[in-house]
């Protein structure tokens, strides 16, 4: 147990808080459709943000331009899980936008592949 003069300090990375405790013990998001490469812009009628961490205010000045989920874990040098608990934490109160979610991939026509090919072909 750490005496009361001792500092919870790491002087290489700074203060010692652990993933957890930025998301108050949460492990699941609220949004669970959220994905990594799922598109955030903050929005134009954000909260009261007396009322958000430092970490909230950081992911909404880190989407005035769109950032994946991926890269606002990245800034934040945060695992993903928490990153994503504290996005669906702004999403519920409206201070983000969440865009199109992952899109699965649609392999193209092999007859207009082909027609393709033979048309070029032809130039």
């Amino acid at each position: 147990m750490p005496k009361d003069d001792e500092l919870w300090l790491d002087e290489a990375s700074g203060p010692l808080v652990r993933p957890y405790a930025l998301v108050r013990g949460r492990t699941r998001p609220g949004r669970p459709e959220l994905d990594v490469v799922t598109q955030l812009l903050t929005s134009w009628r954000g909260p009261d943000q007396s009322t958000l961490s430092v970490e909230h205010l950081e992911i909404l000045r880190l989407c005035v331009r769109p950032l994946s989920v991926a890269e606002v874990a990245a800034y934040l040098d945060t695992p993903i899980v928490v990153a994503k608990v504290l996005i669906s934490d702004l999403i519920d109160r409206g201070a983000i936008v969440a865009g199109p979610m992952s899109r699965s991939a649609v392999r193209p026509d092999r007859k207009l592949l082909q027609a393709v090919l033979e048309g070029v072909r032809r130039l």
